[in-house]
């Protein structure tokens, strides 16, 4: 038993480490190595929230699609993840502040000039 273990151990130690990305409904290609993911089981709308604490994004598995939300304090994400109702909290709270809203994520990347 202690022998299996510790070959367990030793693939897992030689294994690449794989980064996860998700495509969000912005069309981008988004690397969740930085982010902080949990698999919601209590929520019918809800499926996964993915949270990067350095750069407040919010990362939510919606109805089996992807959206980015940015600038989300820790205290909004805790009270998703607090909340009674998750989907009662995020529909109004954070969802509708995604496209011009205060989490509307402005791009990062710089402007080519044509």
């Amino acid at each position: 038993m202690v022998r299996t273990l510790a070959l367990l151990l030793a693939q897992l130690a030689t294994a690449p480490i794989v980064s996860e990305t998700v495509e969000t409904g912005e069309r981008r290609l988004v690397d969740l190595g930085s982010f902080e993911c949990r698999d919601i089981t209590r929520s019918t709308v809800l499926q996964r929230v993915c949270y990067d604490r350095k750069q407040q994004d919010l990362i939510v598995a919606n109805n089996g699609a992807y959206d980015r939300y940015c600038g989300v304090t820790p205290d909004t994400v805790e009270r998703l993840l607090g909340a009674p109702s998750m989907a009662q909290f995020f529909n109004p709270n954070i969802k509708p502040e995604a496209t011009t809203g205060s989490y509307a994520c402005r791009t990062r990347e710089p402007v080519r000039k044509g």
